[in-house]
């Protein structure tokens, strides 16, 4: 059987209450599988601690854990990642470095 690309109808979308969360994308366009990055790292910088439980049930702890570990520390708020840190288990974060221009 031949893999179809996911329709919209298919496409696993955000709650309509996250929209204001996601203010520089096409809301519309973003899908909870293809687009866990952005998602993760938006609703961990913008979310309530309700849409970071949403977070968890939605893609697990170890997945959150996974995309912040791989992430430089500065797509992350300065005031936010102590606390996420501490909920997702994220011992060290990596670090940013500056170009060499």
């Amino acid at each position: 059987m031949p893999i179809r690309p996911r329709t919209i109808a298919h496409r696993k979308q955000l709650p309509e209450s996250f929209r204001p969360l996601f203010w520089s994308y096409r809301f519309e366009d973003l899908d909870l599988d293809e687009h866990r990055k952005t998602v993760i790292v938006q609703l961990v910088n913008y979310g309530t601690l309700a849409d970071w439980r949403w977070l968890v049930r939605e893609y697990g702890a170890a997945e959150i854990r996974r995309i912040l570990q791989s992430i430089p520390s500065t797509e992350i708020n300065p005031r936010t990642r102590p606390l996420a840190s501490l909920l997702f288990s994220v011992p060290r974060w990596r670090h940013a470095y500056r170009g060499t221009h």
